[in-house]
Protein backbone atom coordinates (compact mmCIF):
# COMPACT_ATOMS: atom_id res chain seq x y z
CA UNK A 1 0.00 0.00 0.00
CA UNK A 2 1.18 3.52 -0.79
CA UNK A 3 2.85 5.12 2.20
CA UNK A 4 0.77 8.21 1.53
CA UNK A 5 -2.01 6.71 3.64
CA UNK A 6 0.22 6.65 6.72
CA UNK A 7 1.15 10.29 6.18
CA UNK A 8 -2.52 11.21 5.84
CA UNK A 9 -3.35 9.20 8.97
CA UNK A 10 -1.03 11.35 11.10
CA UNK A 11 -2.83 14.40 9.74
CA UNK A 12 -6.20 12.92 10.72
CA UNK A 13 -4.86 12.19 14.19
CA UNK A 14 -3.64 15.80 14.51
CA UNK A 15 -7.07 17.06 13.44
CA UNK A 16 -8.75 14.97 16.14
CA UNK A 17 -6.43 16.42 18.79
CA UNK A 18 -7.13 19.91 17.47
CA UNK A 19 -10.88 19.36 17.73
CA UNK A 20 -10.52 18.17 21.33
CA UNK A 21 -8.55 21.32 22.19
CA UNK A 22 -11.17 23.52 20.52
CA UNK A 23 -13.98 21.73 22.34
CA UNK A 24 -12.23 22.13 25.70
CA UNK A 25 -11.62 25.83 25.11
CA UNK A 26 -15.23 26.35 24.10
CA UNK A 27 -16.50 24.48 27.17
CA UNK A 28 -14.44 26.79 29.42
CA UNK A 29 -15.27 30.07 27.72
CA UNK A 30 -17.09 31.14 30.91
CA UNK A 31 -14.71 29.57 33.46
CA UNK A 32 -13.13 32.14 35.76
CA UNK A 33 -9.43 32.66 35.07
CA UNK A 34 -9.26 29.94 32.40
CA UNK A 35 -6.30 30.01 30.03
CA UNK A 36 -6.98 28.79 26.49
CA UNK A 37 -4.92 25.77 25.45
CA UNK A 38 -2.58 26.07 22.48
CA UNK A 39 -1.92 23.28 19.97
CA UNK A 40 1.41 23.05 18.18
CA UNK A 41 1.73 20.90 15.04
CA UNK A 42 5.19 20.13 13.71
CA UNK A 43 6.34 18.07 10.70
CA UNK A 44 8.32 14.94 11.51
CA UNK A 45 10.43 13.46 8.72
CA UNK A 46 11.93 9.98 8.83
CA UNK A 47 15.57 10.30 7.86
CA UNK A 48 16.91 7.88 5.29
CA UNK A 49 18.57 7.45 1.92
CA UNK A 50 15.41 8.12 -0.06
CA UNK A 51 13.88 11.40 -1.10
CA UNK A 52 12.21 13.15 1.85
CA UNK A 53 9.01 13.98 -0.05
CA UNK A 54 6.57 13.37 2.79
CA UNK A 55 6.46 14.32 6.45
CA UNK A 56 4.36 13.00 9.30
CA UNK A 57 2.44 15.42 11.53
CA UNK A 58 3.06 15.58 15.27
CA UNK A 59 0.44 17.64 17.14
CA UNK A 60 0.45 18.15 20.90
CA UNK A 61 -0.84 20.66 23.45
CA UNK A 62 2.34 22.53 24.31
CA UNK A 63 1.09 25.42 26.40
CA UNK A 64 -1.61 27.95 27.11
CA UNK A 65 -2.45 31.46 26.03
CA UNK A 66 -1.26 33.59 28.95
CA UNK A 67 -2.90 36.79 27.76
CA UNK A 68 -4.91 38.43 30.54
CA UNK A 69 -8.68 38.13 30.33
CA UNK A 70 -11.19 40.90 30.92
CA UNK A 71 -11.98 41.89 34.50
CA UNK A 72 -15.52 41.78 35.86
CA UNK A 73 -16.57 43.60 39.01
CA UNK A 74 -18.54 41.43 41.42
CA UNK A 75 -18.55 43.43 44.65
CA UNK A 76 -17.68 40.28 46.62
CA UNK A 77 -14.78 41.13 48.97
CA UNK A 78 -13.39 37.60 48.58
CA UNK A 79 -13.20 37.78 44.79
CA UNK A 80 -9.74 38.75 43.55
CA UNK A 81 -8.44 39.32 40.03
CA UNK A 82 -4.72 38.97 39.48
CA UNK A 83 -2.83 41.37 37.22
CA UNK A 84 0.32 41.04 35.15
CA UNK A 85 1.91 37.59 34.99
CA UNK A 86 1.35 36.74 38.66
CA UNK A 87 -0.48 33.57 39.70
CA UNK A 88 -2.21 32.47 42.88
CA UNK A 89 -0.57 29.60 44.75
CA UNK A 90 -2.78 26.69 45.83
CA UNK A 91 -2.26 23.34 47.54
CA UNK A 92 -3.18 20.41 45.29
CA UNK A 93 -4.74 17.19 46.56
CA UNK A 94 -1.31 15.51 46.67
CA UNK A 95 0.12 18.32 48.80
CA UNK A 96 2.17 19.94 46.04
CA UNK A 97 2.05 23.61 45.17
CA UNK A 98 0.12 24.53 42.02
CA UNK A 99 -0.90 27.81 40.44
CA UNK A 100 -4.01 29.36 38.94
CA UNK A 101 -5.59 32.63 37.88
CA UNK A 102 -8.94 31.67 39.36
CA UNK A 103 -9.63 33.98 42.26
CA UNK A 104 -13.19 33.27 43.41
CA UNK A 105 -12.29 32.63 47.05
CA UNK A 106 -14.43 31.36 49.90
CA UNK A 107 -14.12 29.84 53.38
CA UNK A 108 -14.93 26.13 53.61
CA UNK A 109 -16.51 24.25 56.51
CA UNK A 110 -13.11 23.73 58.12
CA UNK A 111 -12.32 27.45 58.17
CA UNK A 112 -9.76 27.21 55.36
CA UNK A 113 -9.61 29.80 52.61
CA UNK A 114 -10.14 27.99 49.29
CA UNK A 115 -10.68 28.99 45.67
CA UNK A 116 -13.50 27.99 43.31
CA UNK A 117 -11.90 24.59 42.72
CA UNK A 118 -12.03 23.86 46.47
CA UNK A 119 -8.23 23.90 46.85
CA UNK A 120 -6.62 25.61 49.86
CA UNK A 121 -5.10 29.01 49.13
CA UNK A 122 -1.48 29.26 50.23
CA UNK A 123 0.53 31.91 51.98
CA UNK A 124 4.32 31.70 52.25
CA UNK A 125 3.86 29.50 55.35
CA UNK A 126 1.00 27.26 54.25
CA UNK A 127 -2.81 27.26 53.93
CA UNK A 128 -4.64 30.26 55.37
CA UNK A 129 -7.02 29.49 58.26
CA UNK A 130 -9.83 31.94 59.00
CA UNK A 131 -11.07 32.50 62.61
CA UNK A 132 -14.71 31.53 63.00
CA UNK A 133 -17.27 34.32 62.72
CA UNK A 134 -14.91 36.93 61.30
CA UNK A 135 -15.44 39.16 58.29
CA UNK A 136 -12.70 39.13 55.65
CA UNK A 137 -11.21 41.69 53.32
CA UNK A 138 -8.24 41.37 50.97
CA UNK A 139 -5.79 44.19 50.27
CA UNK A 140 -4.26 44.78 46.81
CA UNK A 141 -0.97 43.27 48.03
CA UNK A 142 -2.76 40.03 49.00
CA UNK A 143 -2.94 40.62 52.75
CA UNK A 144 -6.03 38.95 54.25
CA UNK A 145 -7.66 41.05 56.98
CA UNK A 146 -10.16 39.69 59.50
CA UNK A 147 -12.51 41.73 61.69
CA UNK A 148 -14.87 40.55 64.41
CA UNK A 149 -18.40 41.95 63.79
CA UNK A 150 -19.00 41.86 67.56
CA UNK A 151 -16.13 44.30 68.14
CA UNK A 152 -17.05 47.23 65.92
CA UNK A 153 -14.17 49.45 67.06
CA UNK A 154 -11.48 46.75 66.93
CA UNK A 155 -8.89 47.16 64.15
CA UNK A 156 -8.67 44.56 61.37
CA UNK A 157 -6.13 41.81 62.03
CA UNK A 158 -3.89 40.39 59.31
CA UNK A 159 -4.23 36.59 59.34
CA UNK A 160 -2.09 35.87 56.31
CA UNK A 161 -1.03 37.02 52.87
CA UNK A 162 -1.88 35.29 49.63
CA UNK A 163 1.17 33.95 47.86
CA UNK A 164 1.24 35.75 44.52
CA UNK A 165 3.89 34.03 42.46
CA UNK A 166 5.55 35.37 39.34
CA UNK A 167 6.18 33.15 36.33
CA UNK A 168 8.92 35.41 34.96
CA UNK A 169 12.03 33.34 34.26
CA UNK A 170 10.32 30.04 35.07
CA UNK A 171 8.77 27.42 32.80
CA UNK A 172 5.29 26.31 33.83
CA UNK A 173 2.94 23.90 32.14
CA UNK A 174 -0.79 23.44 32.31
CA UNK A 175 -2.10 20.06 33.46
CA UNK A 176 -5.27 18.25 32.54
CA UNK A 177 -6.85 19.64 35.72
CA UNK A 178 -6.38 23.19 34.43
CA UNK A 179 -3.73 24.01 37.05
CA UNK A 180 -0.18 25.15 36.34
CA UNK A 181 2.95 23.48 37.68
CA UNK A 182 6.67 24.17 37.40
CA UNK A 183 8.25 21.96 34.75
CA UNK A 184 10.60 19.50 36.44
CA UNK A 185 9.18 20.16 39.91
CA UNK A 186 9.79 22.94 42.37
CA UNK A 187 7.83 26.06 43.28
CA UNK A 188 7.62 29.61 42.01
CA UNK A 189 8.98 32.43 44.18
CA UNK A 190 6.58 34.90 45.72
CA UNK A 191 6.43 38.34 44.13
CA UNK A 192 6.13 41.15 46.70
CA UNK A 193 5.44 43.66 43.93
CA UNK A 194 2.43 41.72 42.57
CA UNK A 195 -0.97 43.33 42.98
CA UNK A 196 -4.56 42.17 42.69
CA UNK A 197 -7.96 43.79 42.28
CA UNK A 198 -10.38 43.03 45.11
CA UNK A 199 -14.07 42.63 44.37
CA UNK A 200 -13.39 41.54 40.78
CA UNK A 201 -12.78 38.36 38.81
CA UNK A 202 -10.78 37.70 35.68
CA UNK A 203 -12.82 36.13 32.91
CA UNK A 204 -11.63 33.33 30.66
CA UNK A 205 -9.33 34.58 27.89
CA UNK A 206 -11.03 32.31 25.34
CA UNK A 207 -12.24 34.26 22.31
CA UNK A 208 -15.53 32.51 21.55
CA UNK A 209 -15.76 33.96 18.03
CA UNK A 210 -12.28 32.78 17.11
CA UNK A 211 -12.96 29.35 18.59
CA UNK A 212 -16.01 28.97 16.33
CA UNK A 213 -13.93 29.93 13.29
CA UNK A 214 -11.23 27.45 14.32
CA UNK A 215 -13.85 24.73 14.75
CA UNK A 216 -15.16 25.17 11.18
CA UNK A 217 -11.63 25.33 9.78
CA UNK A 218 -10.60 22.20 11.68
CA UNK A 219 -13.60 20.27 10.40
CA UNK A 220 -12.84 21.20 6.81
CA UNK A 221 -9.21 20.22 7.22
CA UNK A 222 -10.29 16.86 8.64
CA UNK A 223 -12.50 16.24 5.61
CA UNK A 224 -9.65 17.14 3.24
CA UNK A 225 -7.31 14.72 4.95
CA UNK A 226 -9.97 11.99 4.86
CA UNK A 227 -10.21 12.49 1.09
CA UNK A 228 -6.45 11.98 0.82
CA UNK A 229 -6.85 8.56 2.45
CA UNK A 230 -9.62 7.70 -0.02
CA UNK A 231 -7.45 8.85 -2.93
CA UNK A 232 -4.56 6.71 -1.72
CA UNK A 233 -6.88 3.70 -1.61
CA UNK A 234 -8.08 4.36 -5.18
CA UNK A 235 -4.51 4.75 -6.43
CA UNK A 236 -3.52 1.49 -4.78
CA UNK A 237 -6.43 -0.39 -6.40
CA UNK A 238 -5.69 1.04 -9.85
CA UNK A 239 -2.00 0.18 -9.54
CA UNK A 240 -2.94 -3.38 -8.66
CA UNK A 241 -5.15 -3.61 -11.75
CA UNK A 242 -2.36 -2.37 -14.02
CA UNK A 243 0.10 -4.90 -12.61
CA UNK A 244 -2.27 -7.84 -12.86
CA UNK A 245 -1.81 -10.34 -15.73
CA UNK A 246 -4.60 -10.63 -18.32
CA UNK A 247 -6.73 -13.73 -18.04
Amino acid sequence: MDRLIYTAYTGLSASMIQQRVIANNMANAQTTGFRAELLVATPTTVKGTGLEARAMTDAQVRGANMQQGDLEQTGNPLDVALTGDSMLALQAGDGTEVYTRRGDLAVDANGTLVNGDGLPVLSETGPITVPAGTKLAINPDGTVLATDPALANAPAEAIGRLKLASTTGSVVEKGLDGLFRVVGGGVLPGDDAARLVSGSLEKSNVNATQVLVDMVSSQRLFEMRAKVVASAKDNDEKSTELMSLPT
